[in-house]
């Protein structure tokens, strides 16, 4: 009688392999959602890894998996590119085993690793109690491994920027998925772990990854923390703040700001010469005899520019639900605050305000001295800005916000009510984050839409783009 497995076209030791990578599988399945050990999938996982000759540690999540490659040199080649897709192999390859392109013993060796990896940087060591300076070192080291399995440099999908190398995998698509999540997992650890003992050390500090949620423990913490600390923490905000500006930098110079000026004559400087231009007006002075084109008149191209001064005063909400838009609206002052001619203002608020434009222009000295935390007391803010608004035709005035009032909802909207009918152009903004992310009172979220003046939307894309029409 005909087996089974013969009769699909497979041998038996094909469908044990396939077995054997389901158990691998399945027990990885079970720690990531429950991180009590299954006996039997253990045993049976145990048998695969030793029966194949890879090391037991692999199995074990409280490894790292530097460790086991530091005991196990040859693993390291194995691991880079690990989960990088590749073609199958051509019918009649030394490799082919099931006569359909697929090594099943290979696909066995590569669950083990996968699972490895995987299970060390979903299901950390720390679990869901206190976190050690330890245990967060080896989850980034573990989700280094995890970078490089998918062809990545270490740091590439939590820093957001990765390289695509000859051969990798489309890190377009990867990143949108896998980089917030190991940057979640990160944030989760870096909470629940005492920051001020990582700090304290140069190389682990080193290795913090620079996010959101550990510029905002750092924001909190900075008073509490000195020398070799402190030091730390703002090269820390620092990194962040370069990183962010970079980006911004780049959506705020996509189009240049203001008209062309005819009226005032172009600068007659090489720079600016219009050779095309030249050249279709002097084809009278072409020389056929001679080949040569005689160039009586050089034309230049205008640069100047239309512009007005403006006032652009920003007004930013610093209670604790807003520190994503106070670190992204710091940094877009400062960049706005660079173009020609216009005056910026930068205001940071909770129960008291601070006036923090002497510092606009450098977006890491203005958070050093904001103070996060407290509640939300808008008139204090605007009673800041108001002085400001010396014409009112050529101020904007942008209020980020989730306005959350202190029982002073009513008199911070009359402020703004009477500001806009001033002629100042108000933009309020529920927050300014990457994901676009808003909640905004409803109580003035419809008082703002009858007024004329719709909350935007909280991408920071559209802050910029309402802020360059303005200004052009």
């Amino acid at each position: 009688m005909t087996d089974s497995t013969e009769a699909a076209g497979q041998s038996p030791e094909v469908s044990a392999e396939d077995n054997r990578r389901q158990v691998l599988y399945w027990r990885l399945l079970a720690r990531l959602f429950d991180p009590e050990e299954q006996a039997a999938l253990e045993s049976a996982s145990l048998a695969v890894v030793e029966d194949i000759g890879l090391p037991a540690a692999l199995l074990d999540p409280k490894v790292s998996v530097g460790s086991t490659v530091q005991r196990h040199p040859e693993l390291a080649a194995e691991l880079d590119g690990l989960m990088v897709p590749t073609p199958p192999s051509a019918p009649g390859d030394d490799t082919d085993i099931g006569g359909d392109g697929r090594d099943r013993a290979a696909e066995v060796r590569r669950a083990a690793l996968v699972s490895k990896v995987l299970l060390n940087v979903y299901a950390p060591a720390g679990g869901s109690g206190t976190v050690t300076a330890g245990q967060l070192a080896q989850w980034q080291s573990d989700a280094g491994w995890l970078e490089r399995a998918l062809g990545c440099e270490p740091g590439a999908l939590r820093g957001g920027r990765p390289a695509r190398g000859p051969g990798g995998p489309d890190l377009d698509r990867l990143v949108p998925g896998i980089g917030p999540e190991l940057g979640a997992i990160e944030a989760d650890l870096v909470s629940r772990m005492r920051l001020r003992e990582v700090l304290a050390d140069p190389a682990l500090a080193a290795r913090l990854t620079p996010s959101m949620s550990l510029i905002e423990q750092l924001l909190r913490d900075k008073s509490n923390l000195s020398g070799v600390a402190l030091a730390n923490a703002k090269a820390l905000i620092r990194r962040f703040v370069e990183e962010v500006a970079e980006v911004l930098r780049t959506q705020v110079e996509k189009s240049t700001v203001g008209a062309l000026d005819r009226s005032v004559p172009p600068k007659r400087v090489y720079r600016n010469l219009d050779l095309d231009r030249t050249i279709w007006k002097n084809l009278t002075n072409w020389s056929p005899e001679e080949e040569r084109l005689y160039v009586d008149r050089l034309f230049y191209r205008h640069t100047a520019r239309k512009t007005t001064p403006q006032r652009l005063i920003v007004v930013v909400d610093q209670s604790g639900s807003m520190v994503d838009s106070m670190v992204n609206c710091t940094i877009l002052a400062s960049i706005f605050a660079g173009l020609p001619k216009v005056d910026v203002h930068l205001i940071a608020y909770d129960t008291r305000a601070i006036d923090l434009t002497p510092w606009v222009n450098d977006p890491f000295e203005s958070l050093l001295r904001t103070n996060l935390g407290g509640g939300n007391d808008g008139p204090v803010a605007m009673a800041m800005a108001r002085p400001k608004i010396t014409e009112p035709r050529n101020t904007v005035l942008v209020w980020i916000s989730d306005f959350y009032e202190f029982d002073r909802s009513q008199p911070l909207f009359e402020g703004i009510e009477e500001v806009h009918r001033s002629g100042v152009k108000f933009i309020p903004v529920g927050s300014v984050t990457s994901s676009g992310r808003q909640e905004v009172n409803p109580w003035f979220r419809e008082r703002f839409k009858a007024l004329g003046t719709p909350v935007i939307s909280g991408h920071i894309q559209k802050l910029v783009h309402e802020l360059k029409t303005f200004l052009a």
